[in-house]
Order: structure tokens, then sequence, then C-alpha cells
């Protein structure tokens, strides 16, 4: 797959290859130092690390004198580190609009997400790498699809969306930015039917109602969606993968999005449709989605951006649900439990709704 390099000014601070590199008092002084020039890391106490394609490794910092406003001492670094090879290089690139969103978008965007410190792309190696506050030291805790996640919480959870969409719906600016360039039909590209009958026909699958248990309907549904979403008009910056596994929650209970390398212009309703139908128990989301989607539409009317029809919501909110089912279909490395999870309640929600209509 070829992925574009995006034409961005070359960083002022070489990203090493080596989480212990980056982990240094001298490369996290010049990395932070873009942005607090007074800061002097002196200490790093390396924390938990968690690494499948990318890494993710918290570590606290110790300044020599005070450290600046804006910088806690609990942070969060995200990168691709030790990955060799053509993977790794496919990784890096397709991590890139990521590092972008929280460069150049997410604080602007107003949405609640990680409150990133430096992010950034290496132009000659392609690795791109964000530091952020470590939430889980400020109380926060982070989700899968066996935590509980009550209807409010997905009610402020689309609130989050429709401000996100609100934000940036149209906008001339984003219209060519090559790193937000829609991105379903490249997904096809790696994965398809093998790796949906082998969910489908195993364990994993055994929730998934047999009615929309195909691998070859649903591979040929998301070419049809991915086309209908490049073509699509009414464009606003996604976060293109809001499943429940990639929300934390606060101190206080309230969600946030992070994990957003599917970031890109498409649909507002990949978003809505696939975080309804993912965030919570089959018989929860029976009973309160239509709720949930006035409730998102209300908020994005309100900050200015109108709401379709009901019949053409409903219809893109049941598309949205196939966005979901399908990335869930491919997925292969994470936990079983996970995986199988959330198939149940999209492949339910696929069926409540013959969501695979919805696209012919």
């Amino acid at each position: 797959m070829s992925v574009p390099k995006r034409t961005a000014v070359r960083t002022a601070v070489a990203i090493p290859d080596s989480l212990d590199e980056v982990l240094s008092p001298a490369w996290l002084t010049a990395a932070l130092g873009q942005r607090f020039p007074d800061i002097e890391v002196v200490a790093v106490t390396p924390g938990p690390v968690v690494s499948r394609l990318s890494t993710n490794a918290r570590f606290t910092i110790e300044c020599r004198d005070r450290i600046p406003d804006g910088v806690s001492a609990h942070l969060c670094v995200k990168g691709y580190f030790g990955k060799l090879g053509e993977l790794g290089l496919l990784l890096r690139r397709l991590g890139q609009p990521e590092v972008y969103f929280y460069r150049d978008l997410a604080a602007a965007s107003g949405v609640r997400t990680l409150r990133a410190v430096y992010a950034d792309v290496d132009p000659e190696t392609e690795h791109g790498v964000i530091i952020t506050e470590d939430v889980v030291a400020q109380g926060a805790r982070f989700l899968d699809g066996r935590d509980d996640f009550t209807v409010d919480q997905v009610a402020d959870g689309l609130a989050q969306l429709a401000m996100l969409h609100a934000a940036t719906w149209a906008r001339p600016d984003l219209a060519n930015t090559s790193w937000l360039a829609p991105r379903l039909a490249r997904t096809l590209q790696h994965r398809g039917v093998a790796e949906i009958r082998g969910n489908f026909e195993g364990p994993i699958g055994a929730g998934v109602p047999v009615e929309v248990r195909d691998a070859e309907r649903l591979v040929t549904a998301y070419r049809t969606l991915a086309t209908i979403a490049a073509e699509e008009n009414a464009w606003a910056v996604v976060h293109g993968d809001p499943h429940i596994a990639n929300v934390y929650v606060d101190h206080a209970g309230a969600p946030g999005f992070l994990d957003w390398q599917l970031v890109q212009r498409a649909p507002w309703y990949l978003d809505v449709g696939y975080h309804i139908a993912s965030a919570l128990p089959v018989d929860d989301r029976r009973r309160a989605e239509q709720d949930l989607v006035r409730h998102y539409l209300e908020h994005r009317t309100a900050a200015g951006v109108d709401a379709p029809s009901w019949d053409d919501a409903w219809r893109g909110v049941r598309r949205g649900i196939i966005h979901g089912f399908f990335l869930w279909g491919i997925t292969l490395e994470v936990d079983p439990s996970i995986t199988a999870e959330l198939l149940t309640r999209l492949g339910n929600a696929v069926a409540d709704h013959d969501a695979f209509e919805a696209v012919n």
C-alpha cells in the first residue's frame, strides 16, 4: 500500500526508533522544549508499557527547576518502537493521521480527548510520536467491551462527537488536507473475507445472528459504503473508530475518545451508528438508540449544523453500524472475549435494523 507523505515543515527534533532514547532526559527536553522552551528534564521514571501494534508507555519526569505550567509530571508516549521491516514502515504511515490530529486539530475542535504536549512526525523516518498527559494518574479509566457503560455516558460521548463534527463541518481549510483523506476503501486492501470468516465461524462469532453472519456480504456492503462515504458532500472530521474500547472515563465518569488512527473526512453517521451499537449491551441499545440519535442531532444543531430528516438520519446510523461491524469482523490482535462481545453487539444491531439494506 502506498501512502503519500504529508508535506510538512521539518521537525526540529529527530525522533528515535528506540523507546529508551525517547524516554531519555535529553530527548524529552528537546521535544517538550519546542512548546515549553524553559523546560529541562533531568530524570525520567519509566512506568507500565503496553505494546501491540503501537507502543504506549507511561512515565514521570523531574525537572531542574519547577515543571512549566501546562506540563504534567505524569506523561504517556505513543509511537511505533522496535517495529522493523515493511510492516513497521506501514504502521508508522498509518499512524501519522493521529499525530497530526493531536498536533493540529484536537485542541481547536473542543472534543474531550487526551491533552497532547508533543506531537510530530519525523520527515526522514516517517515516525510519529505523541506525548500526552497521563490521565490514569488523574484518576481516569480505560474501557473495553466488558466494562459497564451507561446510556447517559453514551449520550455524553455523542455530545462530544457532535462538537467535533460541528467544529469541522465541511471546513474549506480541511477539504484538501491530505492526512484527512477518506480511507475506508484502503482498509479493504489489507483484510477482508478470510479474516471475517475466521471470526464468524469460530467461537468469537457465536453471538452474531446467523442471518448476518456472512463474510462475503459484509465485504460487499463495506465496499459500497466506502464509495458512498467518499462521495458524501456533507462531511466532517470523524473519529472513525469510536468503539467502547477507544473510550476512557475521567475521575468523574465523563467519557473521552482516544486512538485517532482512523480520523478522516467522512459522513457523521459513521461515528454515531458505530458508537451507539458498540458502547451498550444489546438490550440497553434497543431501548435507548433512537433517543440517543436525537440527542446527538440536537447537540449538533445547537452547534450550528442543521439536522437531516429523521429518515435520512436513521439510514445513516444504519450505515454507521455496518462500518463498525466490518472493522470488528476483520479484527485479529485483540483479546478474543472483547472481539466476541463487540461482534455480538454490532451483529445484533445489523440484524435488528436490516443494516445491509441501508447501503444498497
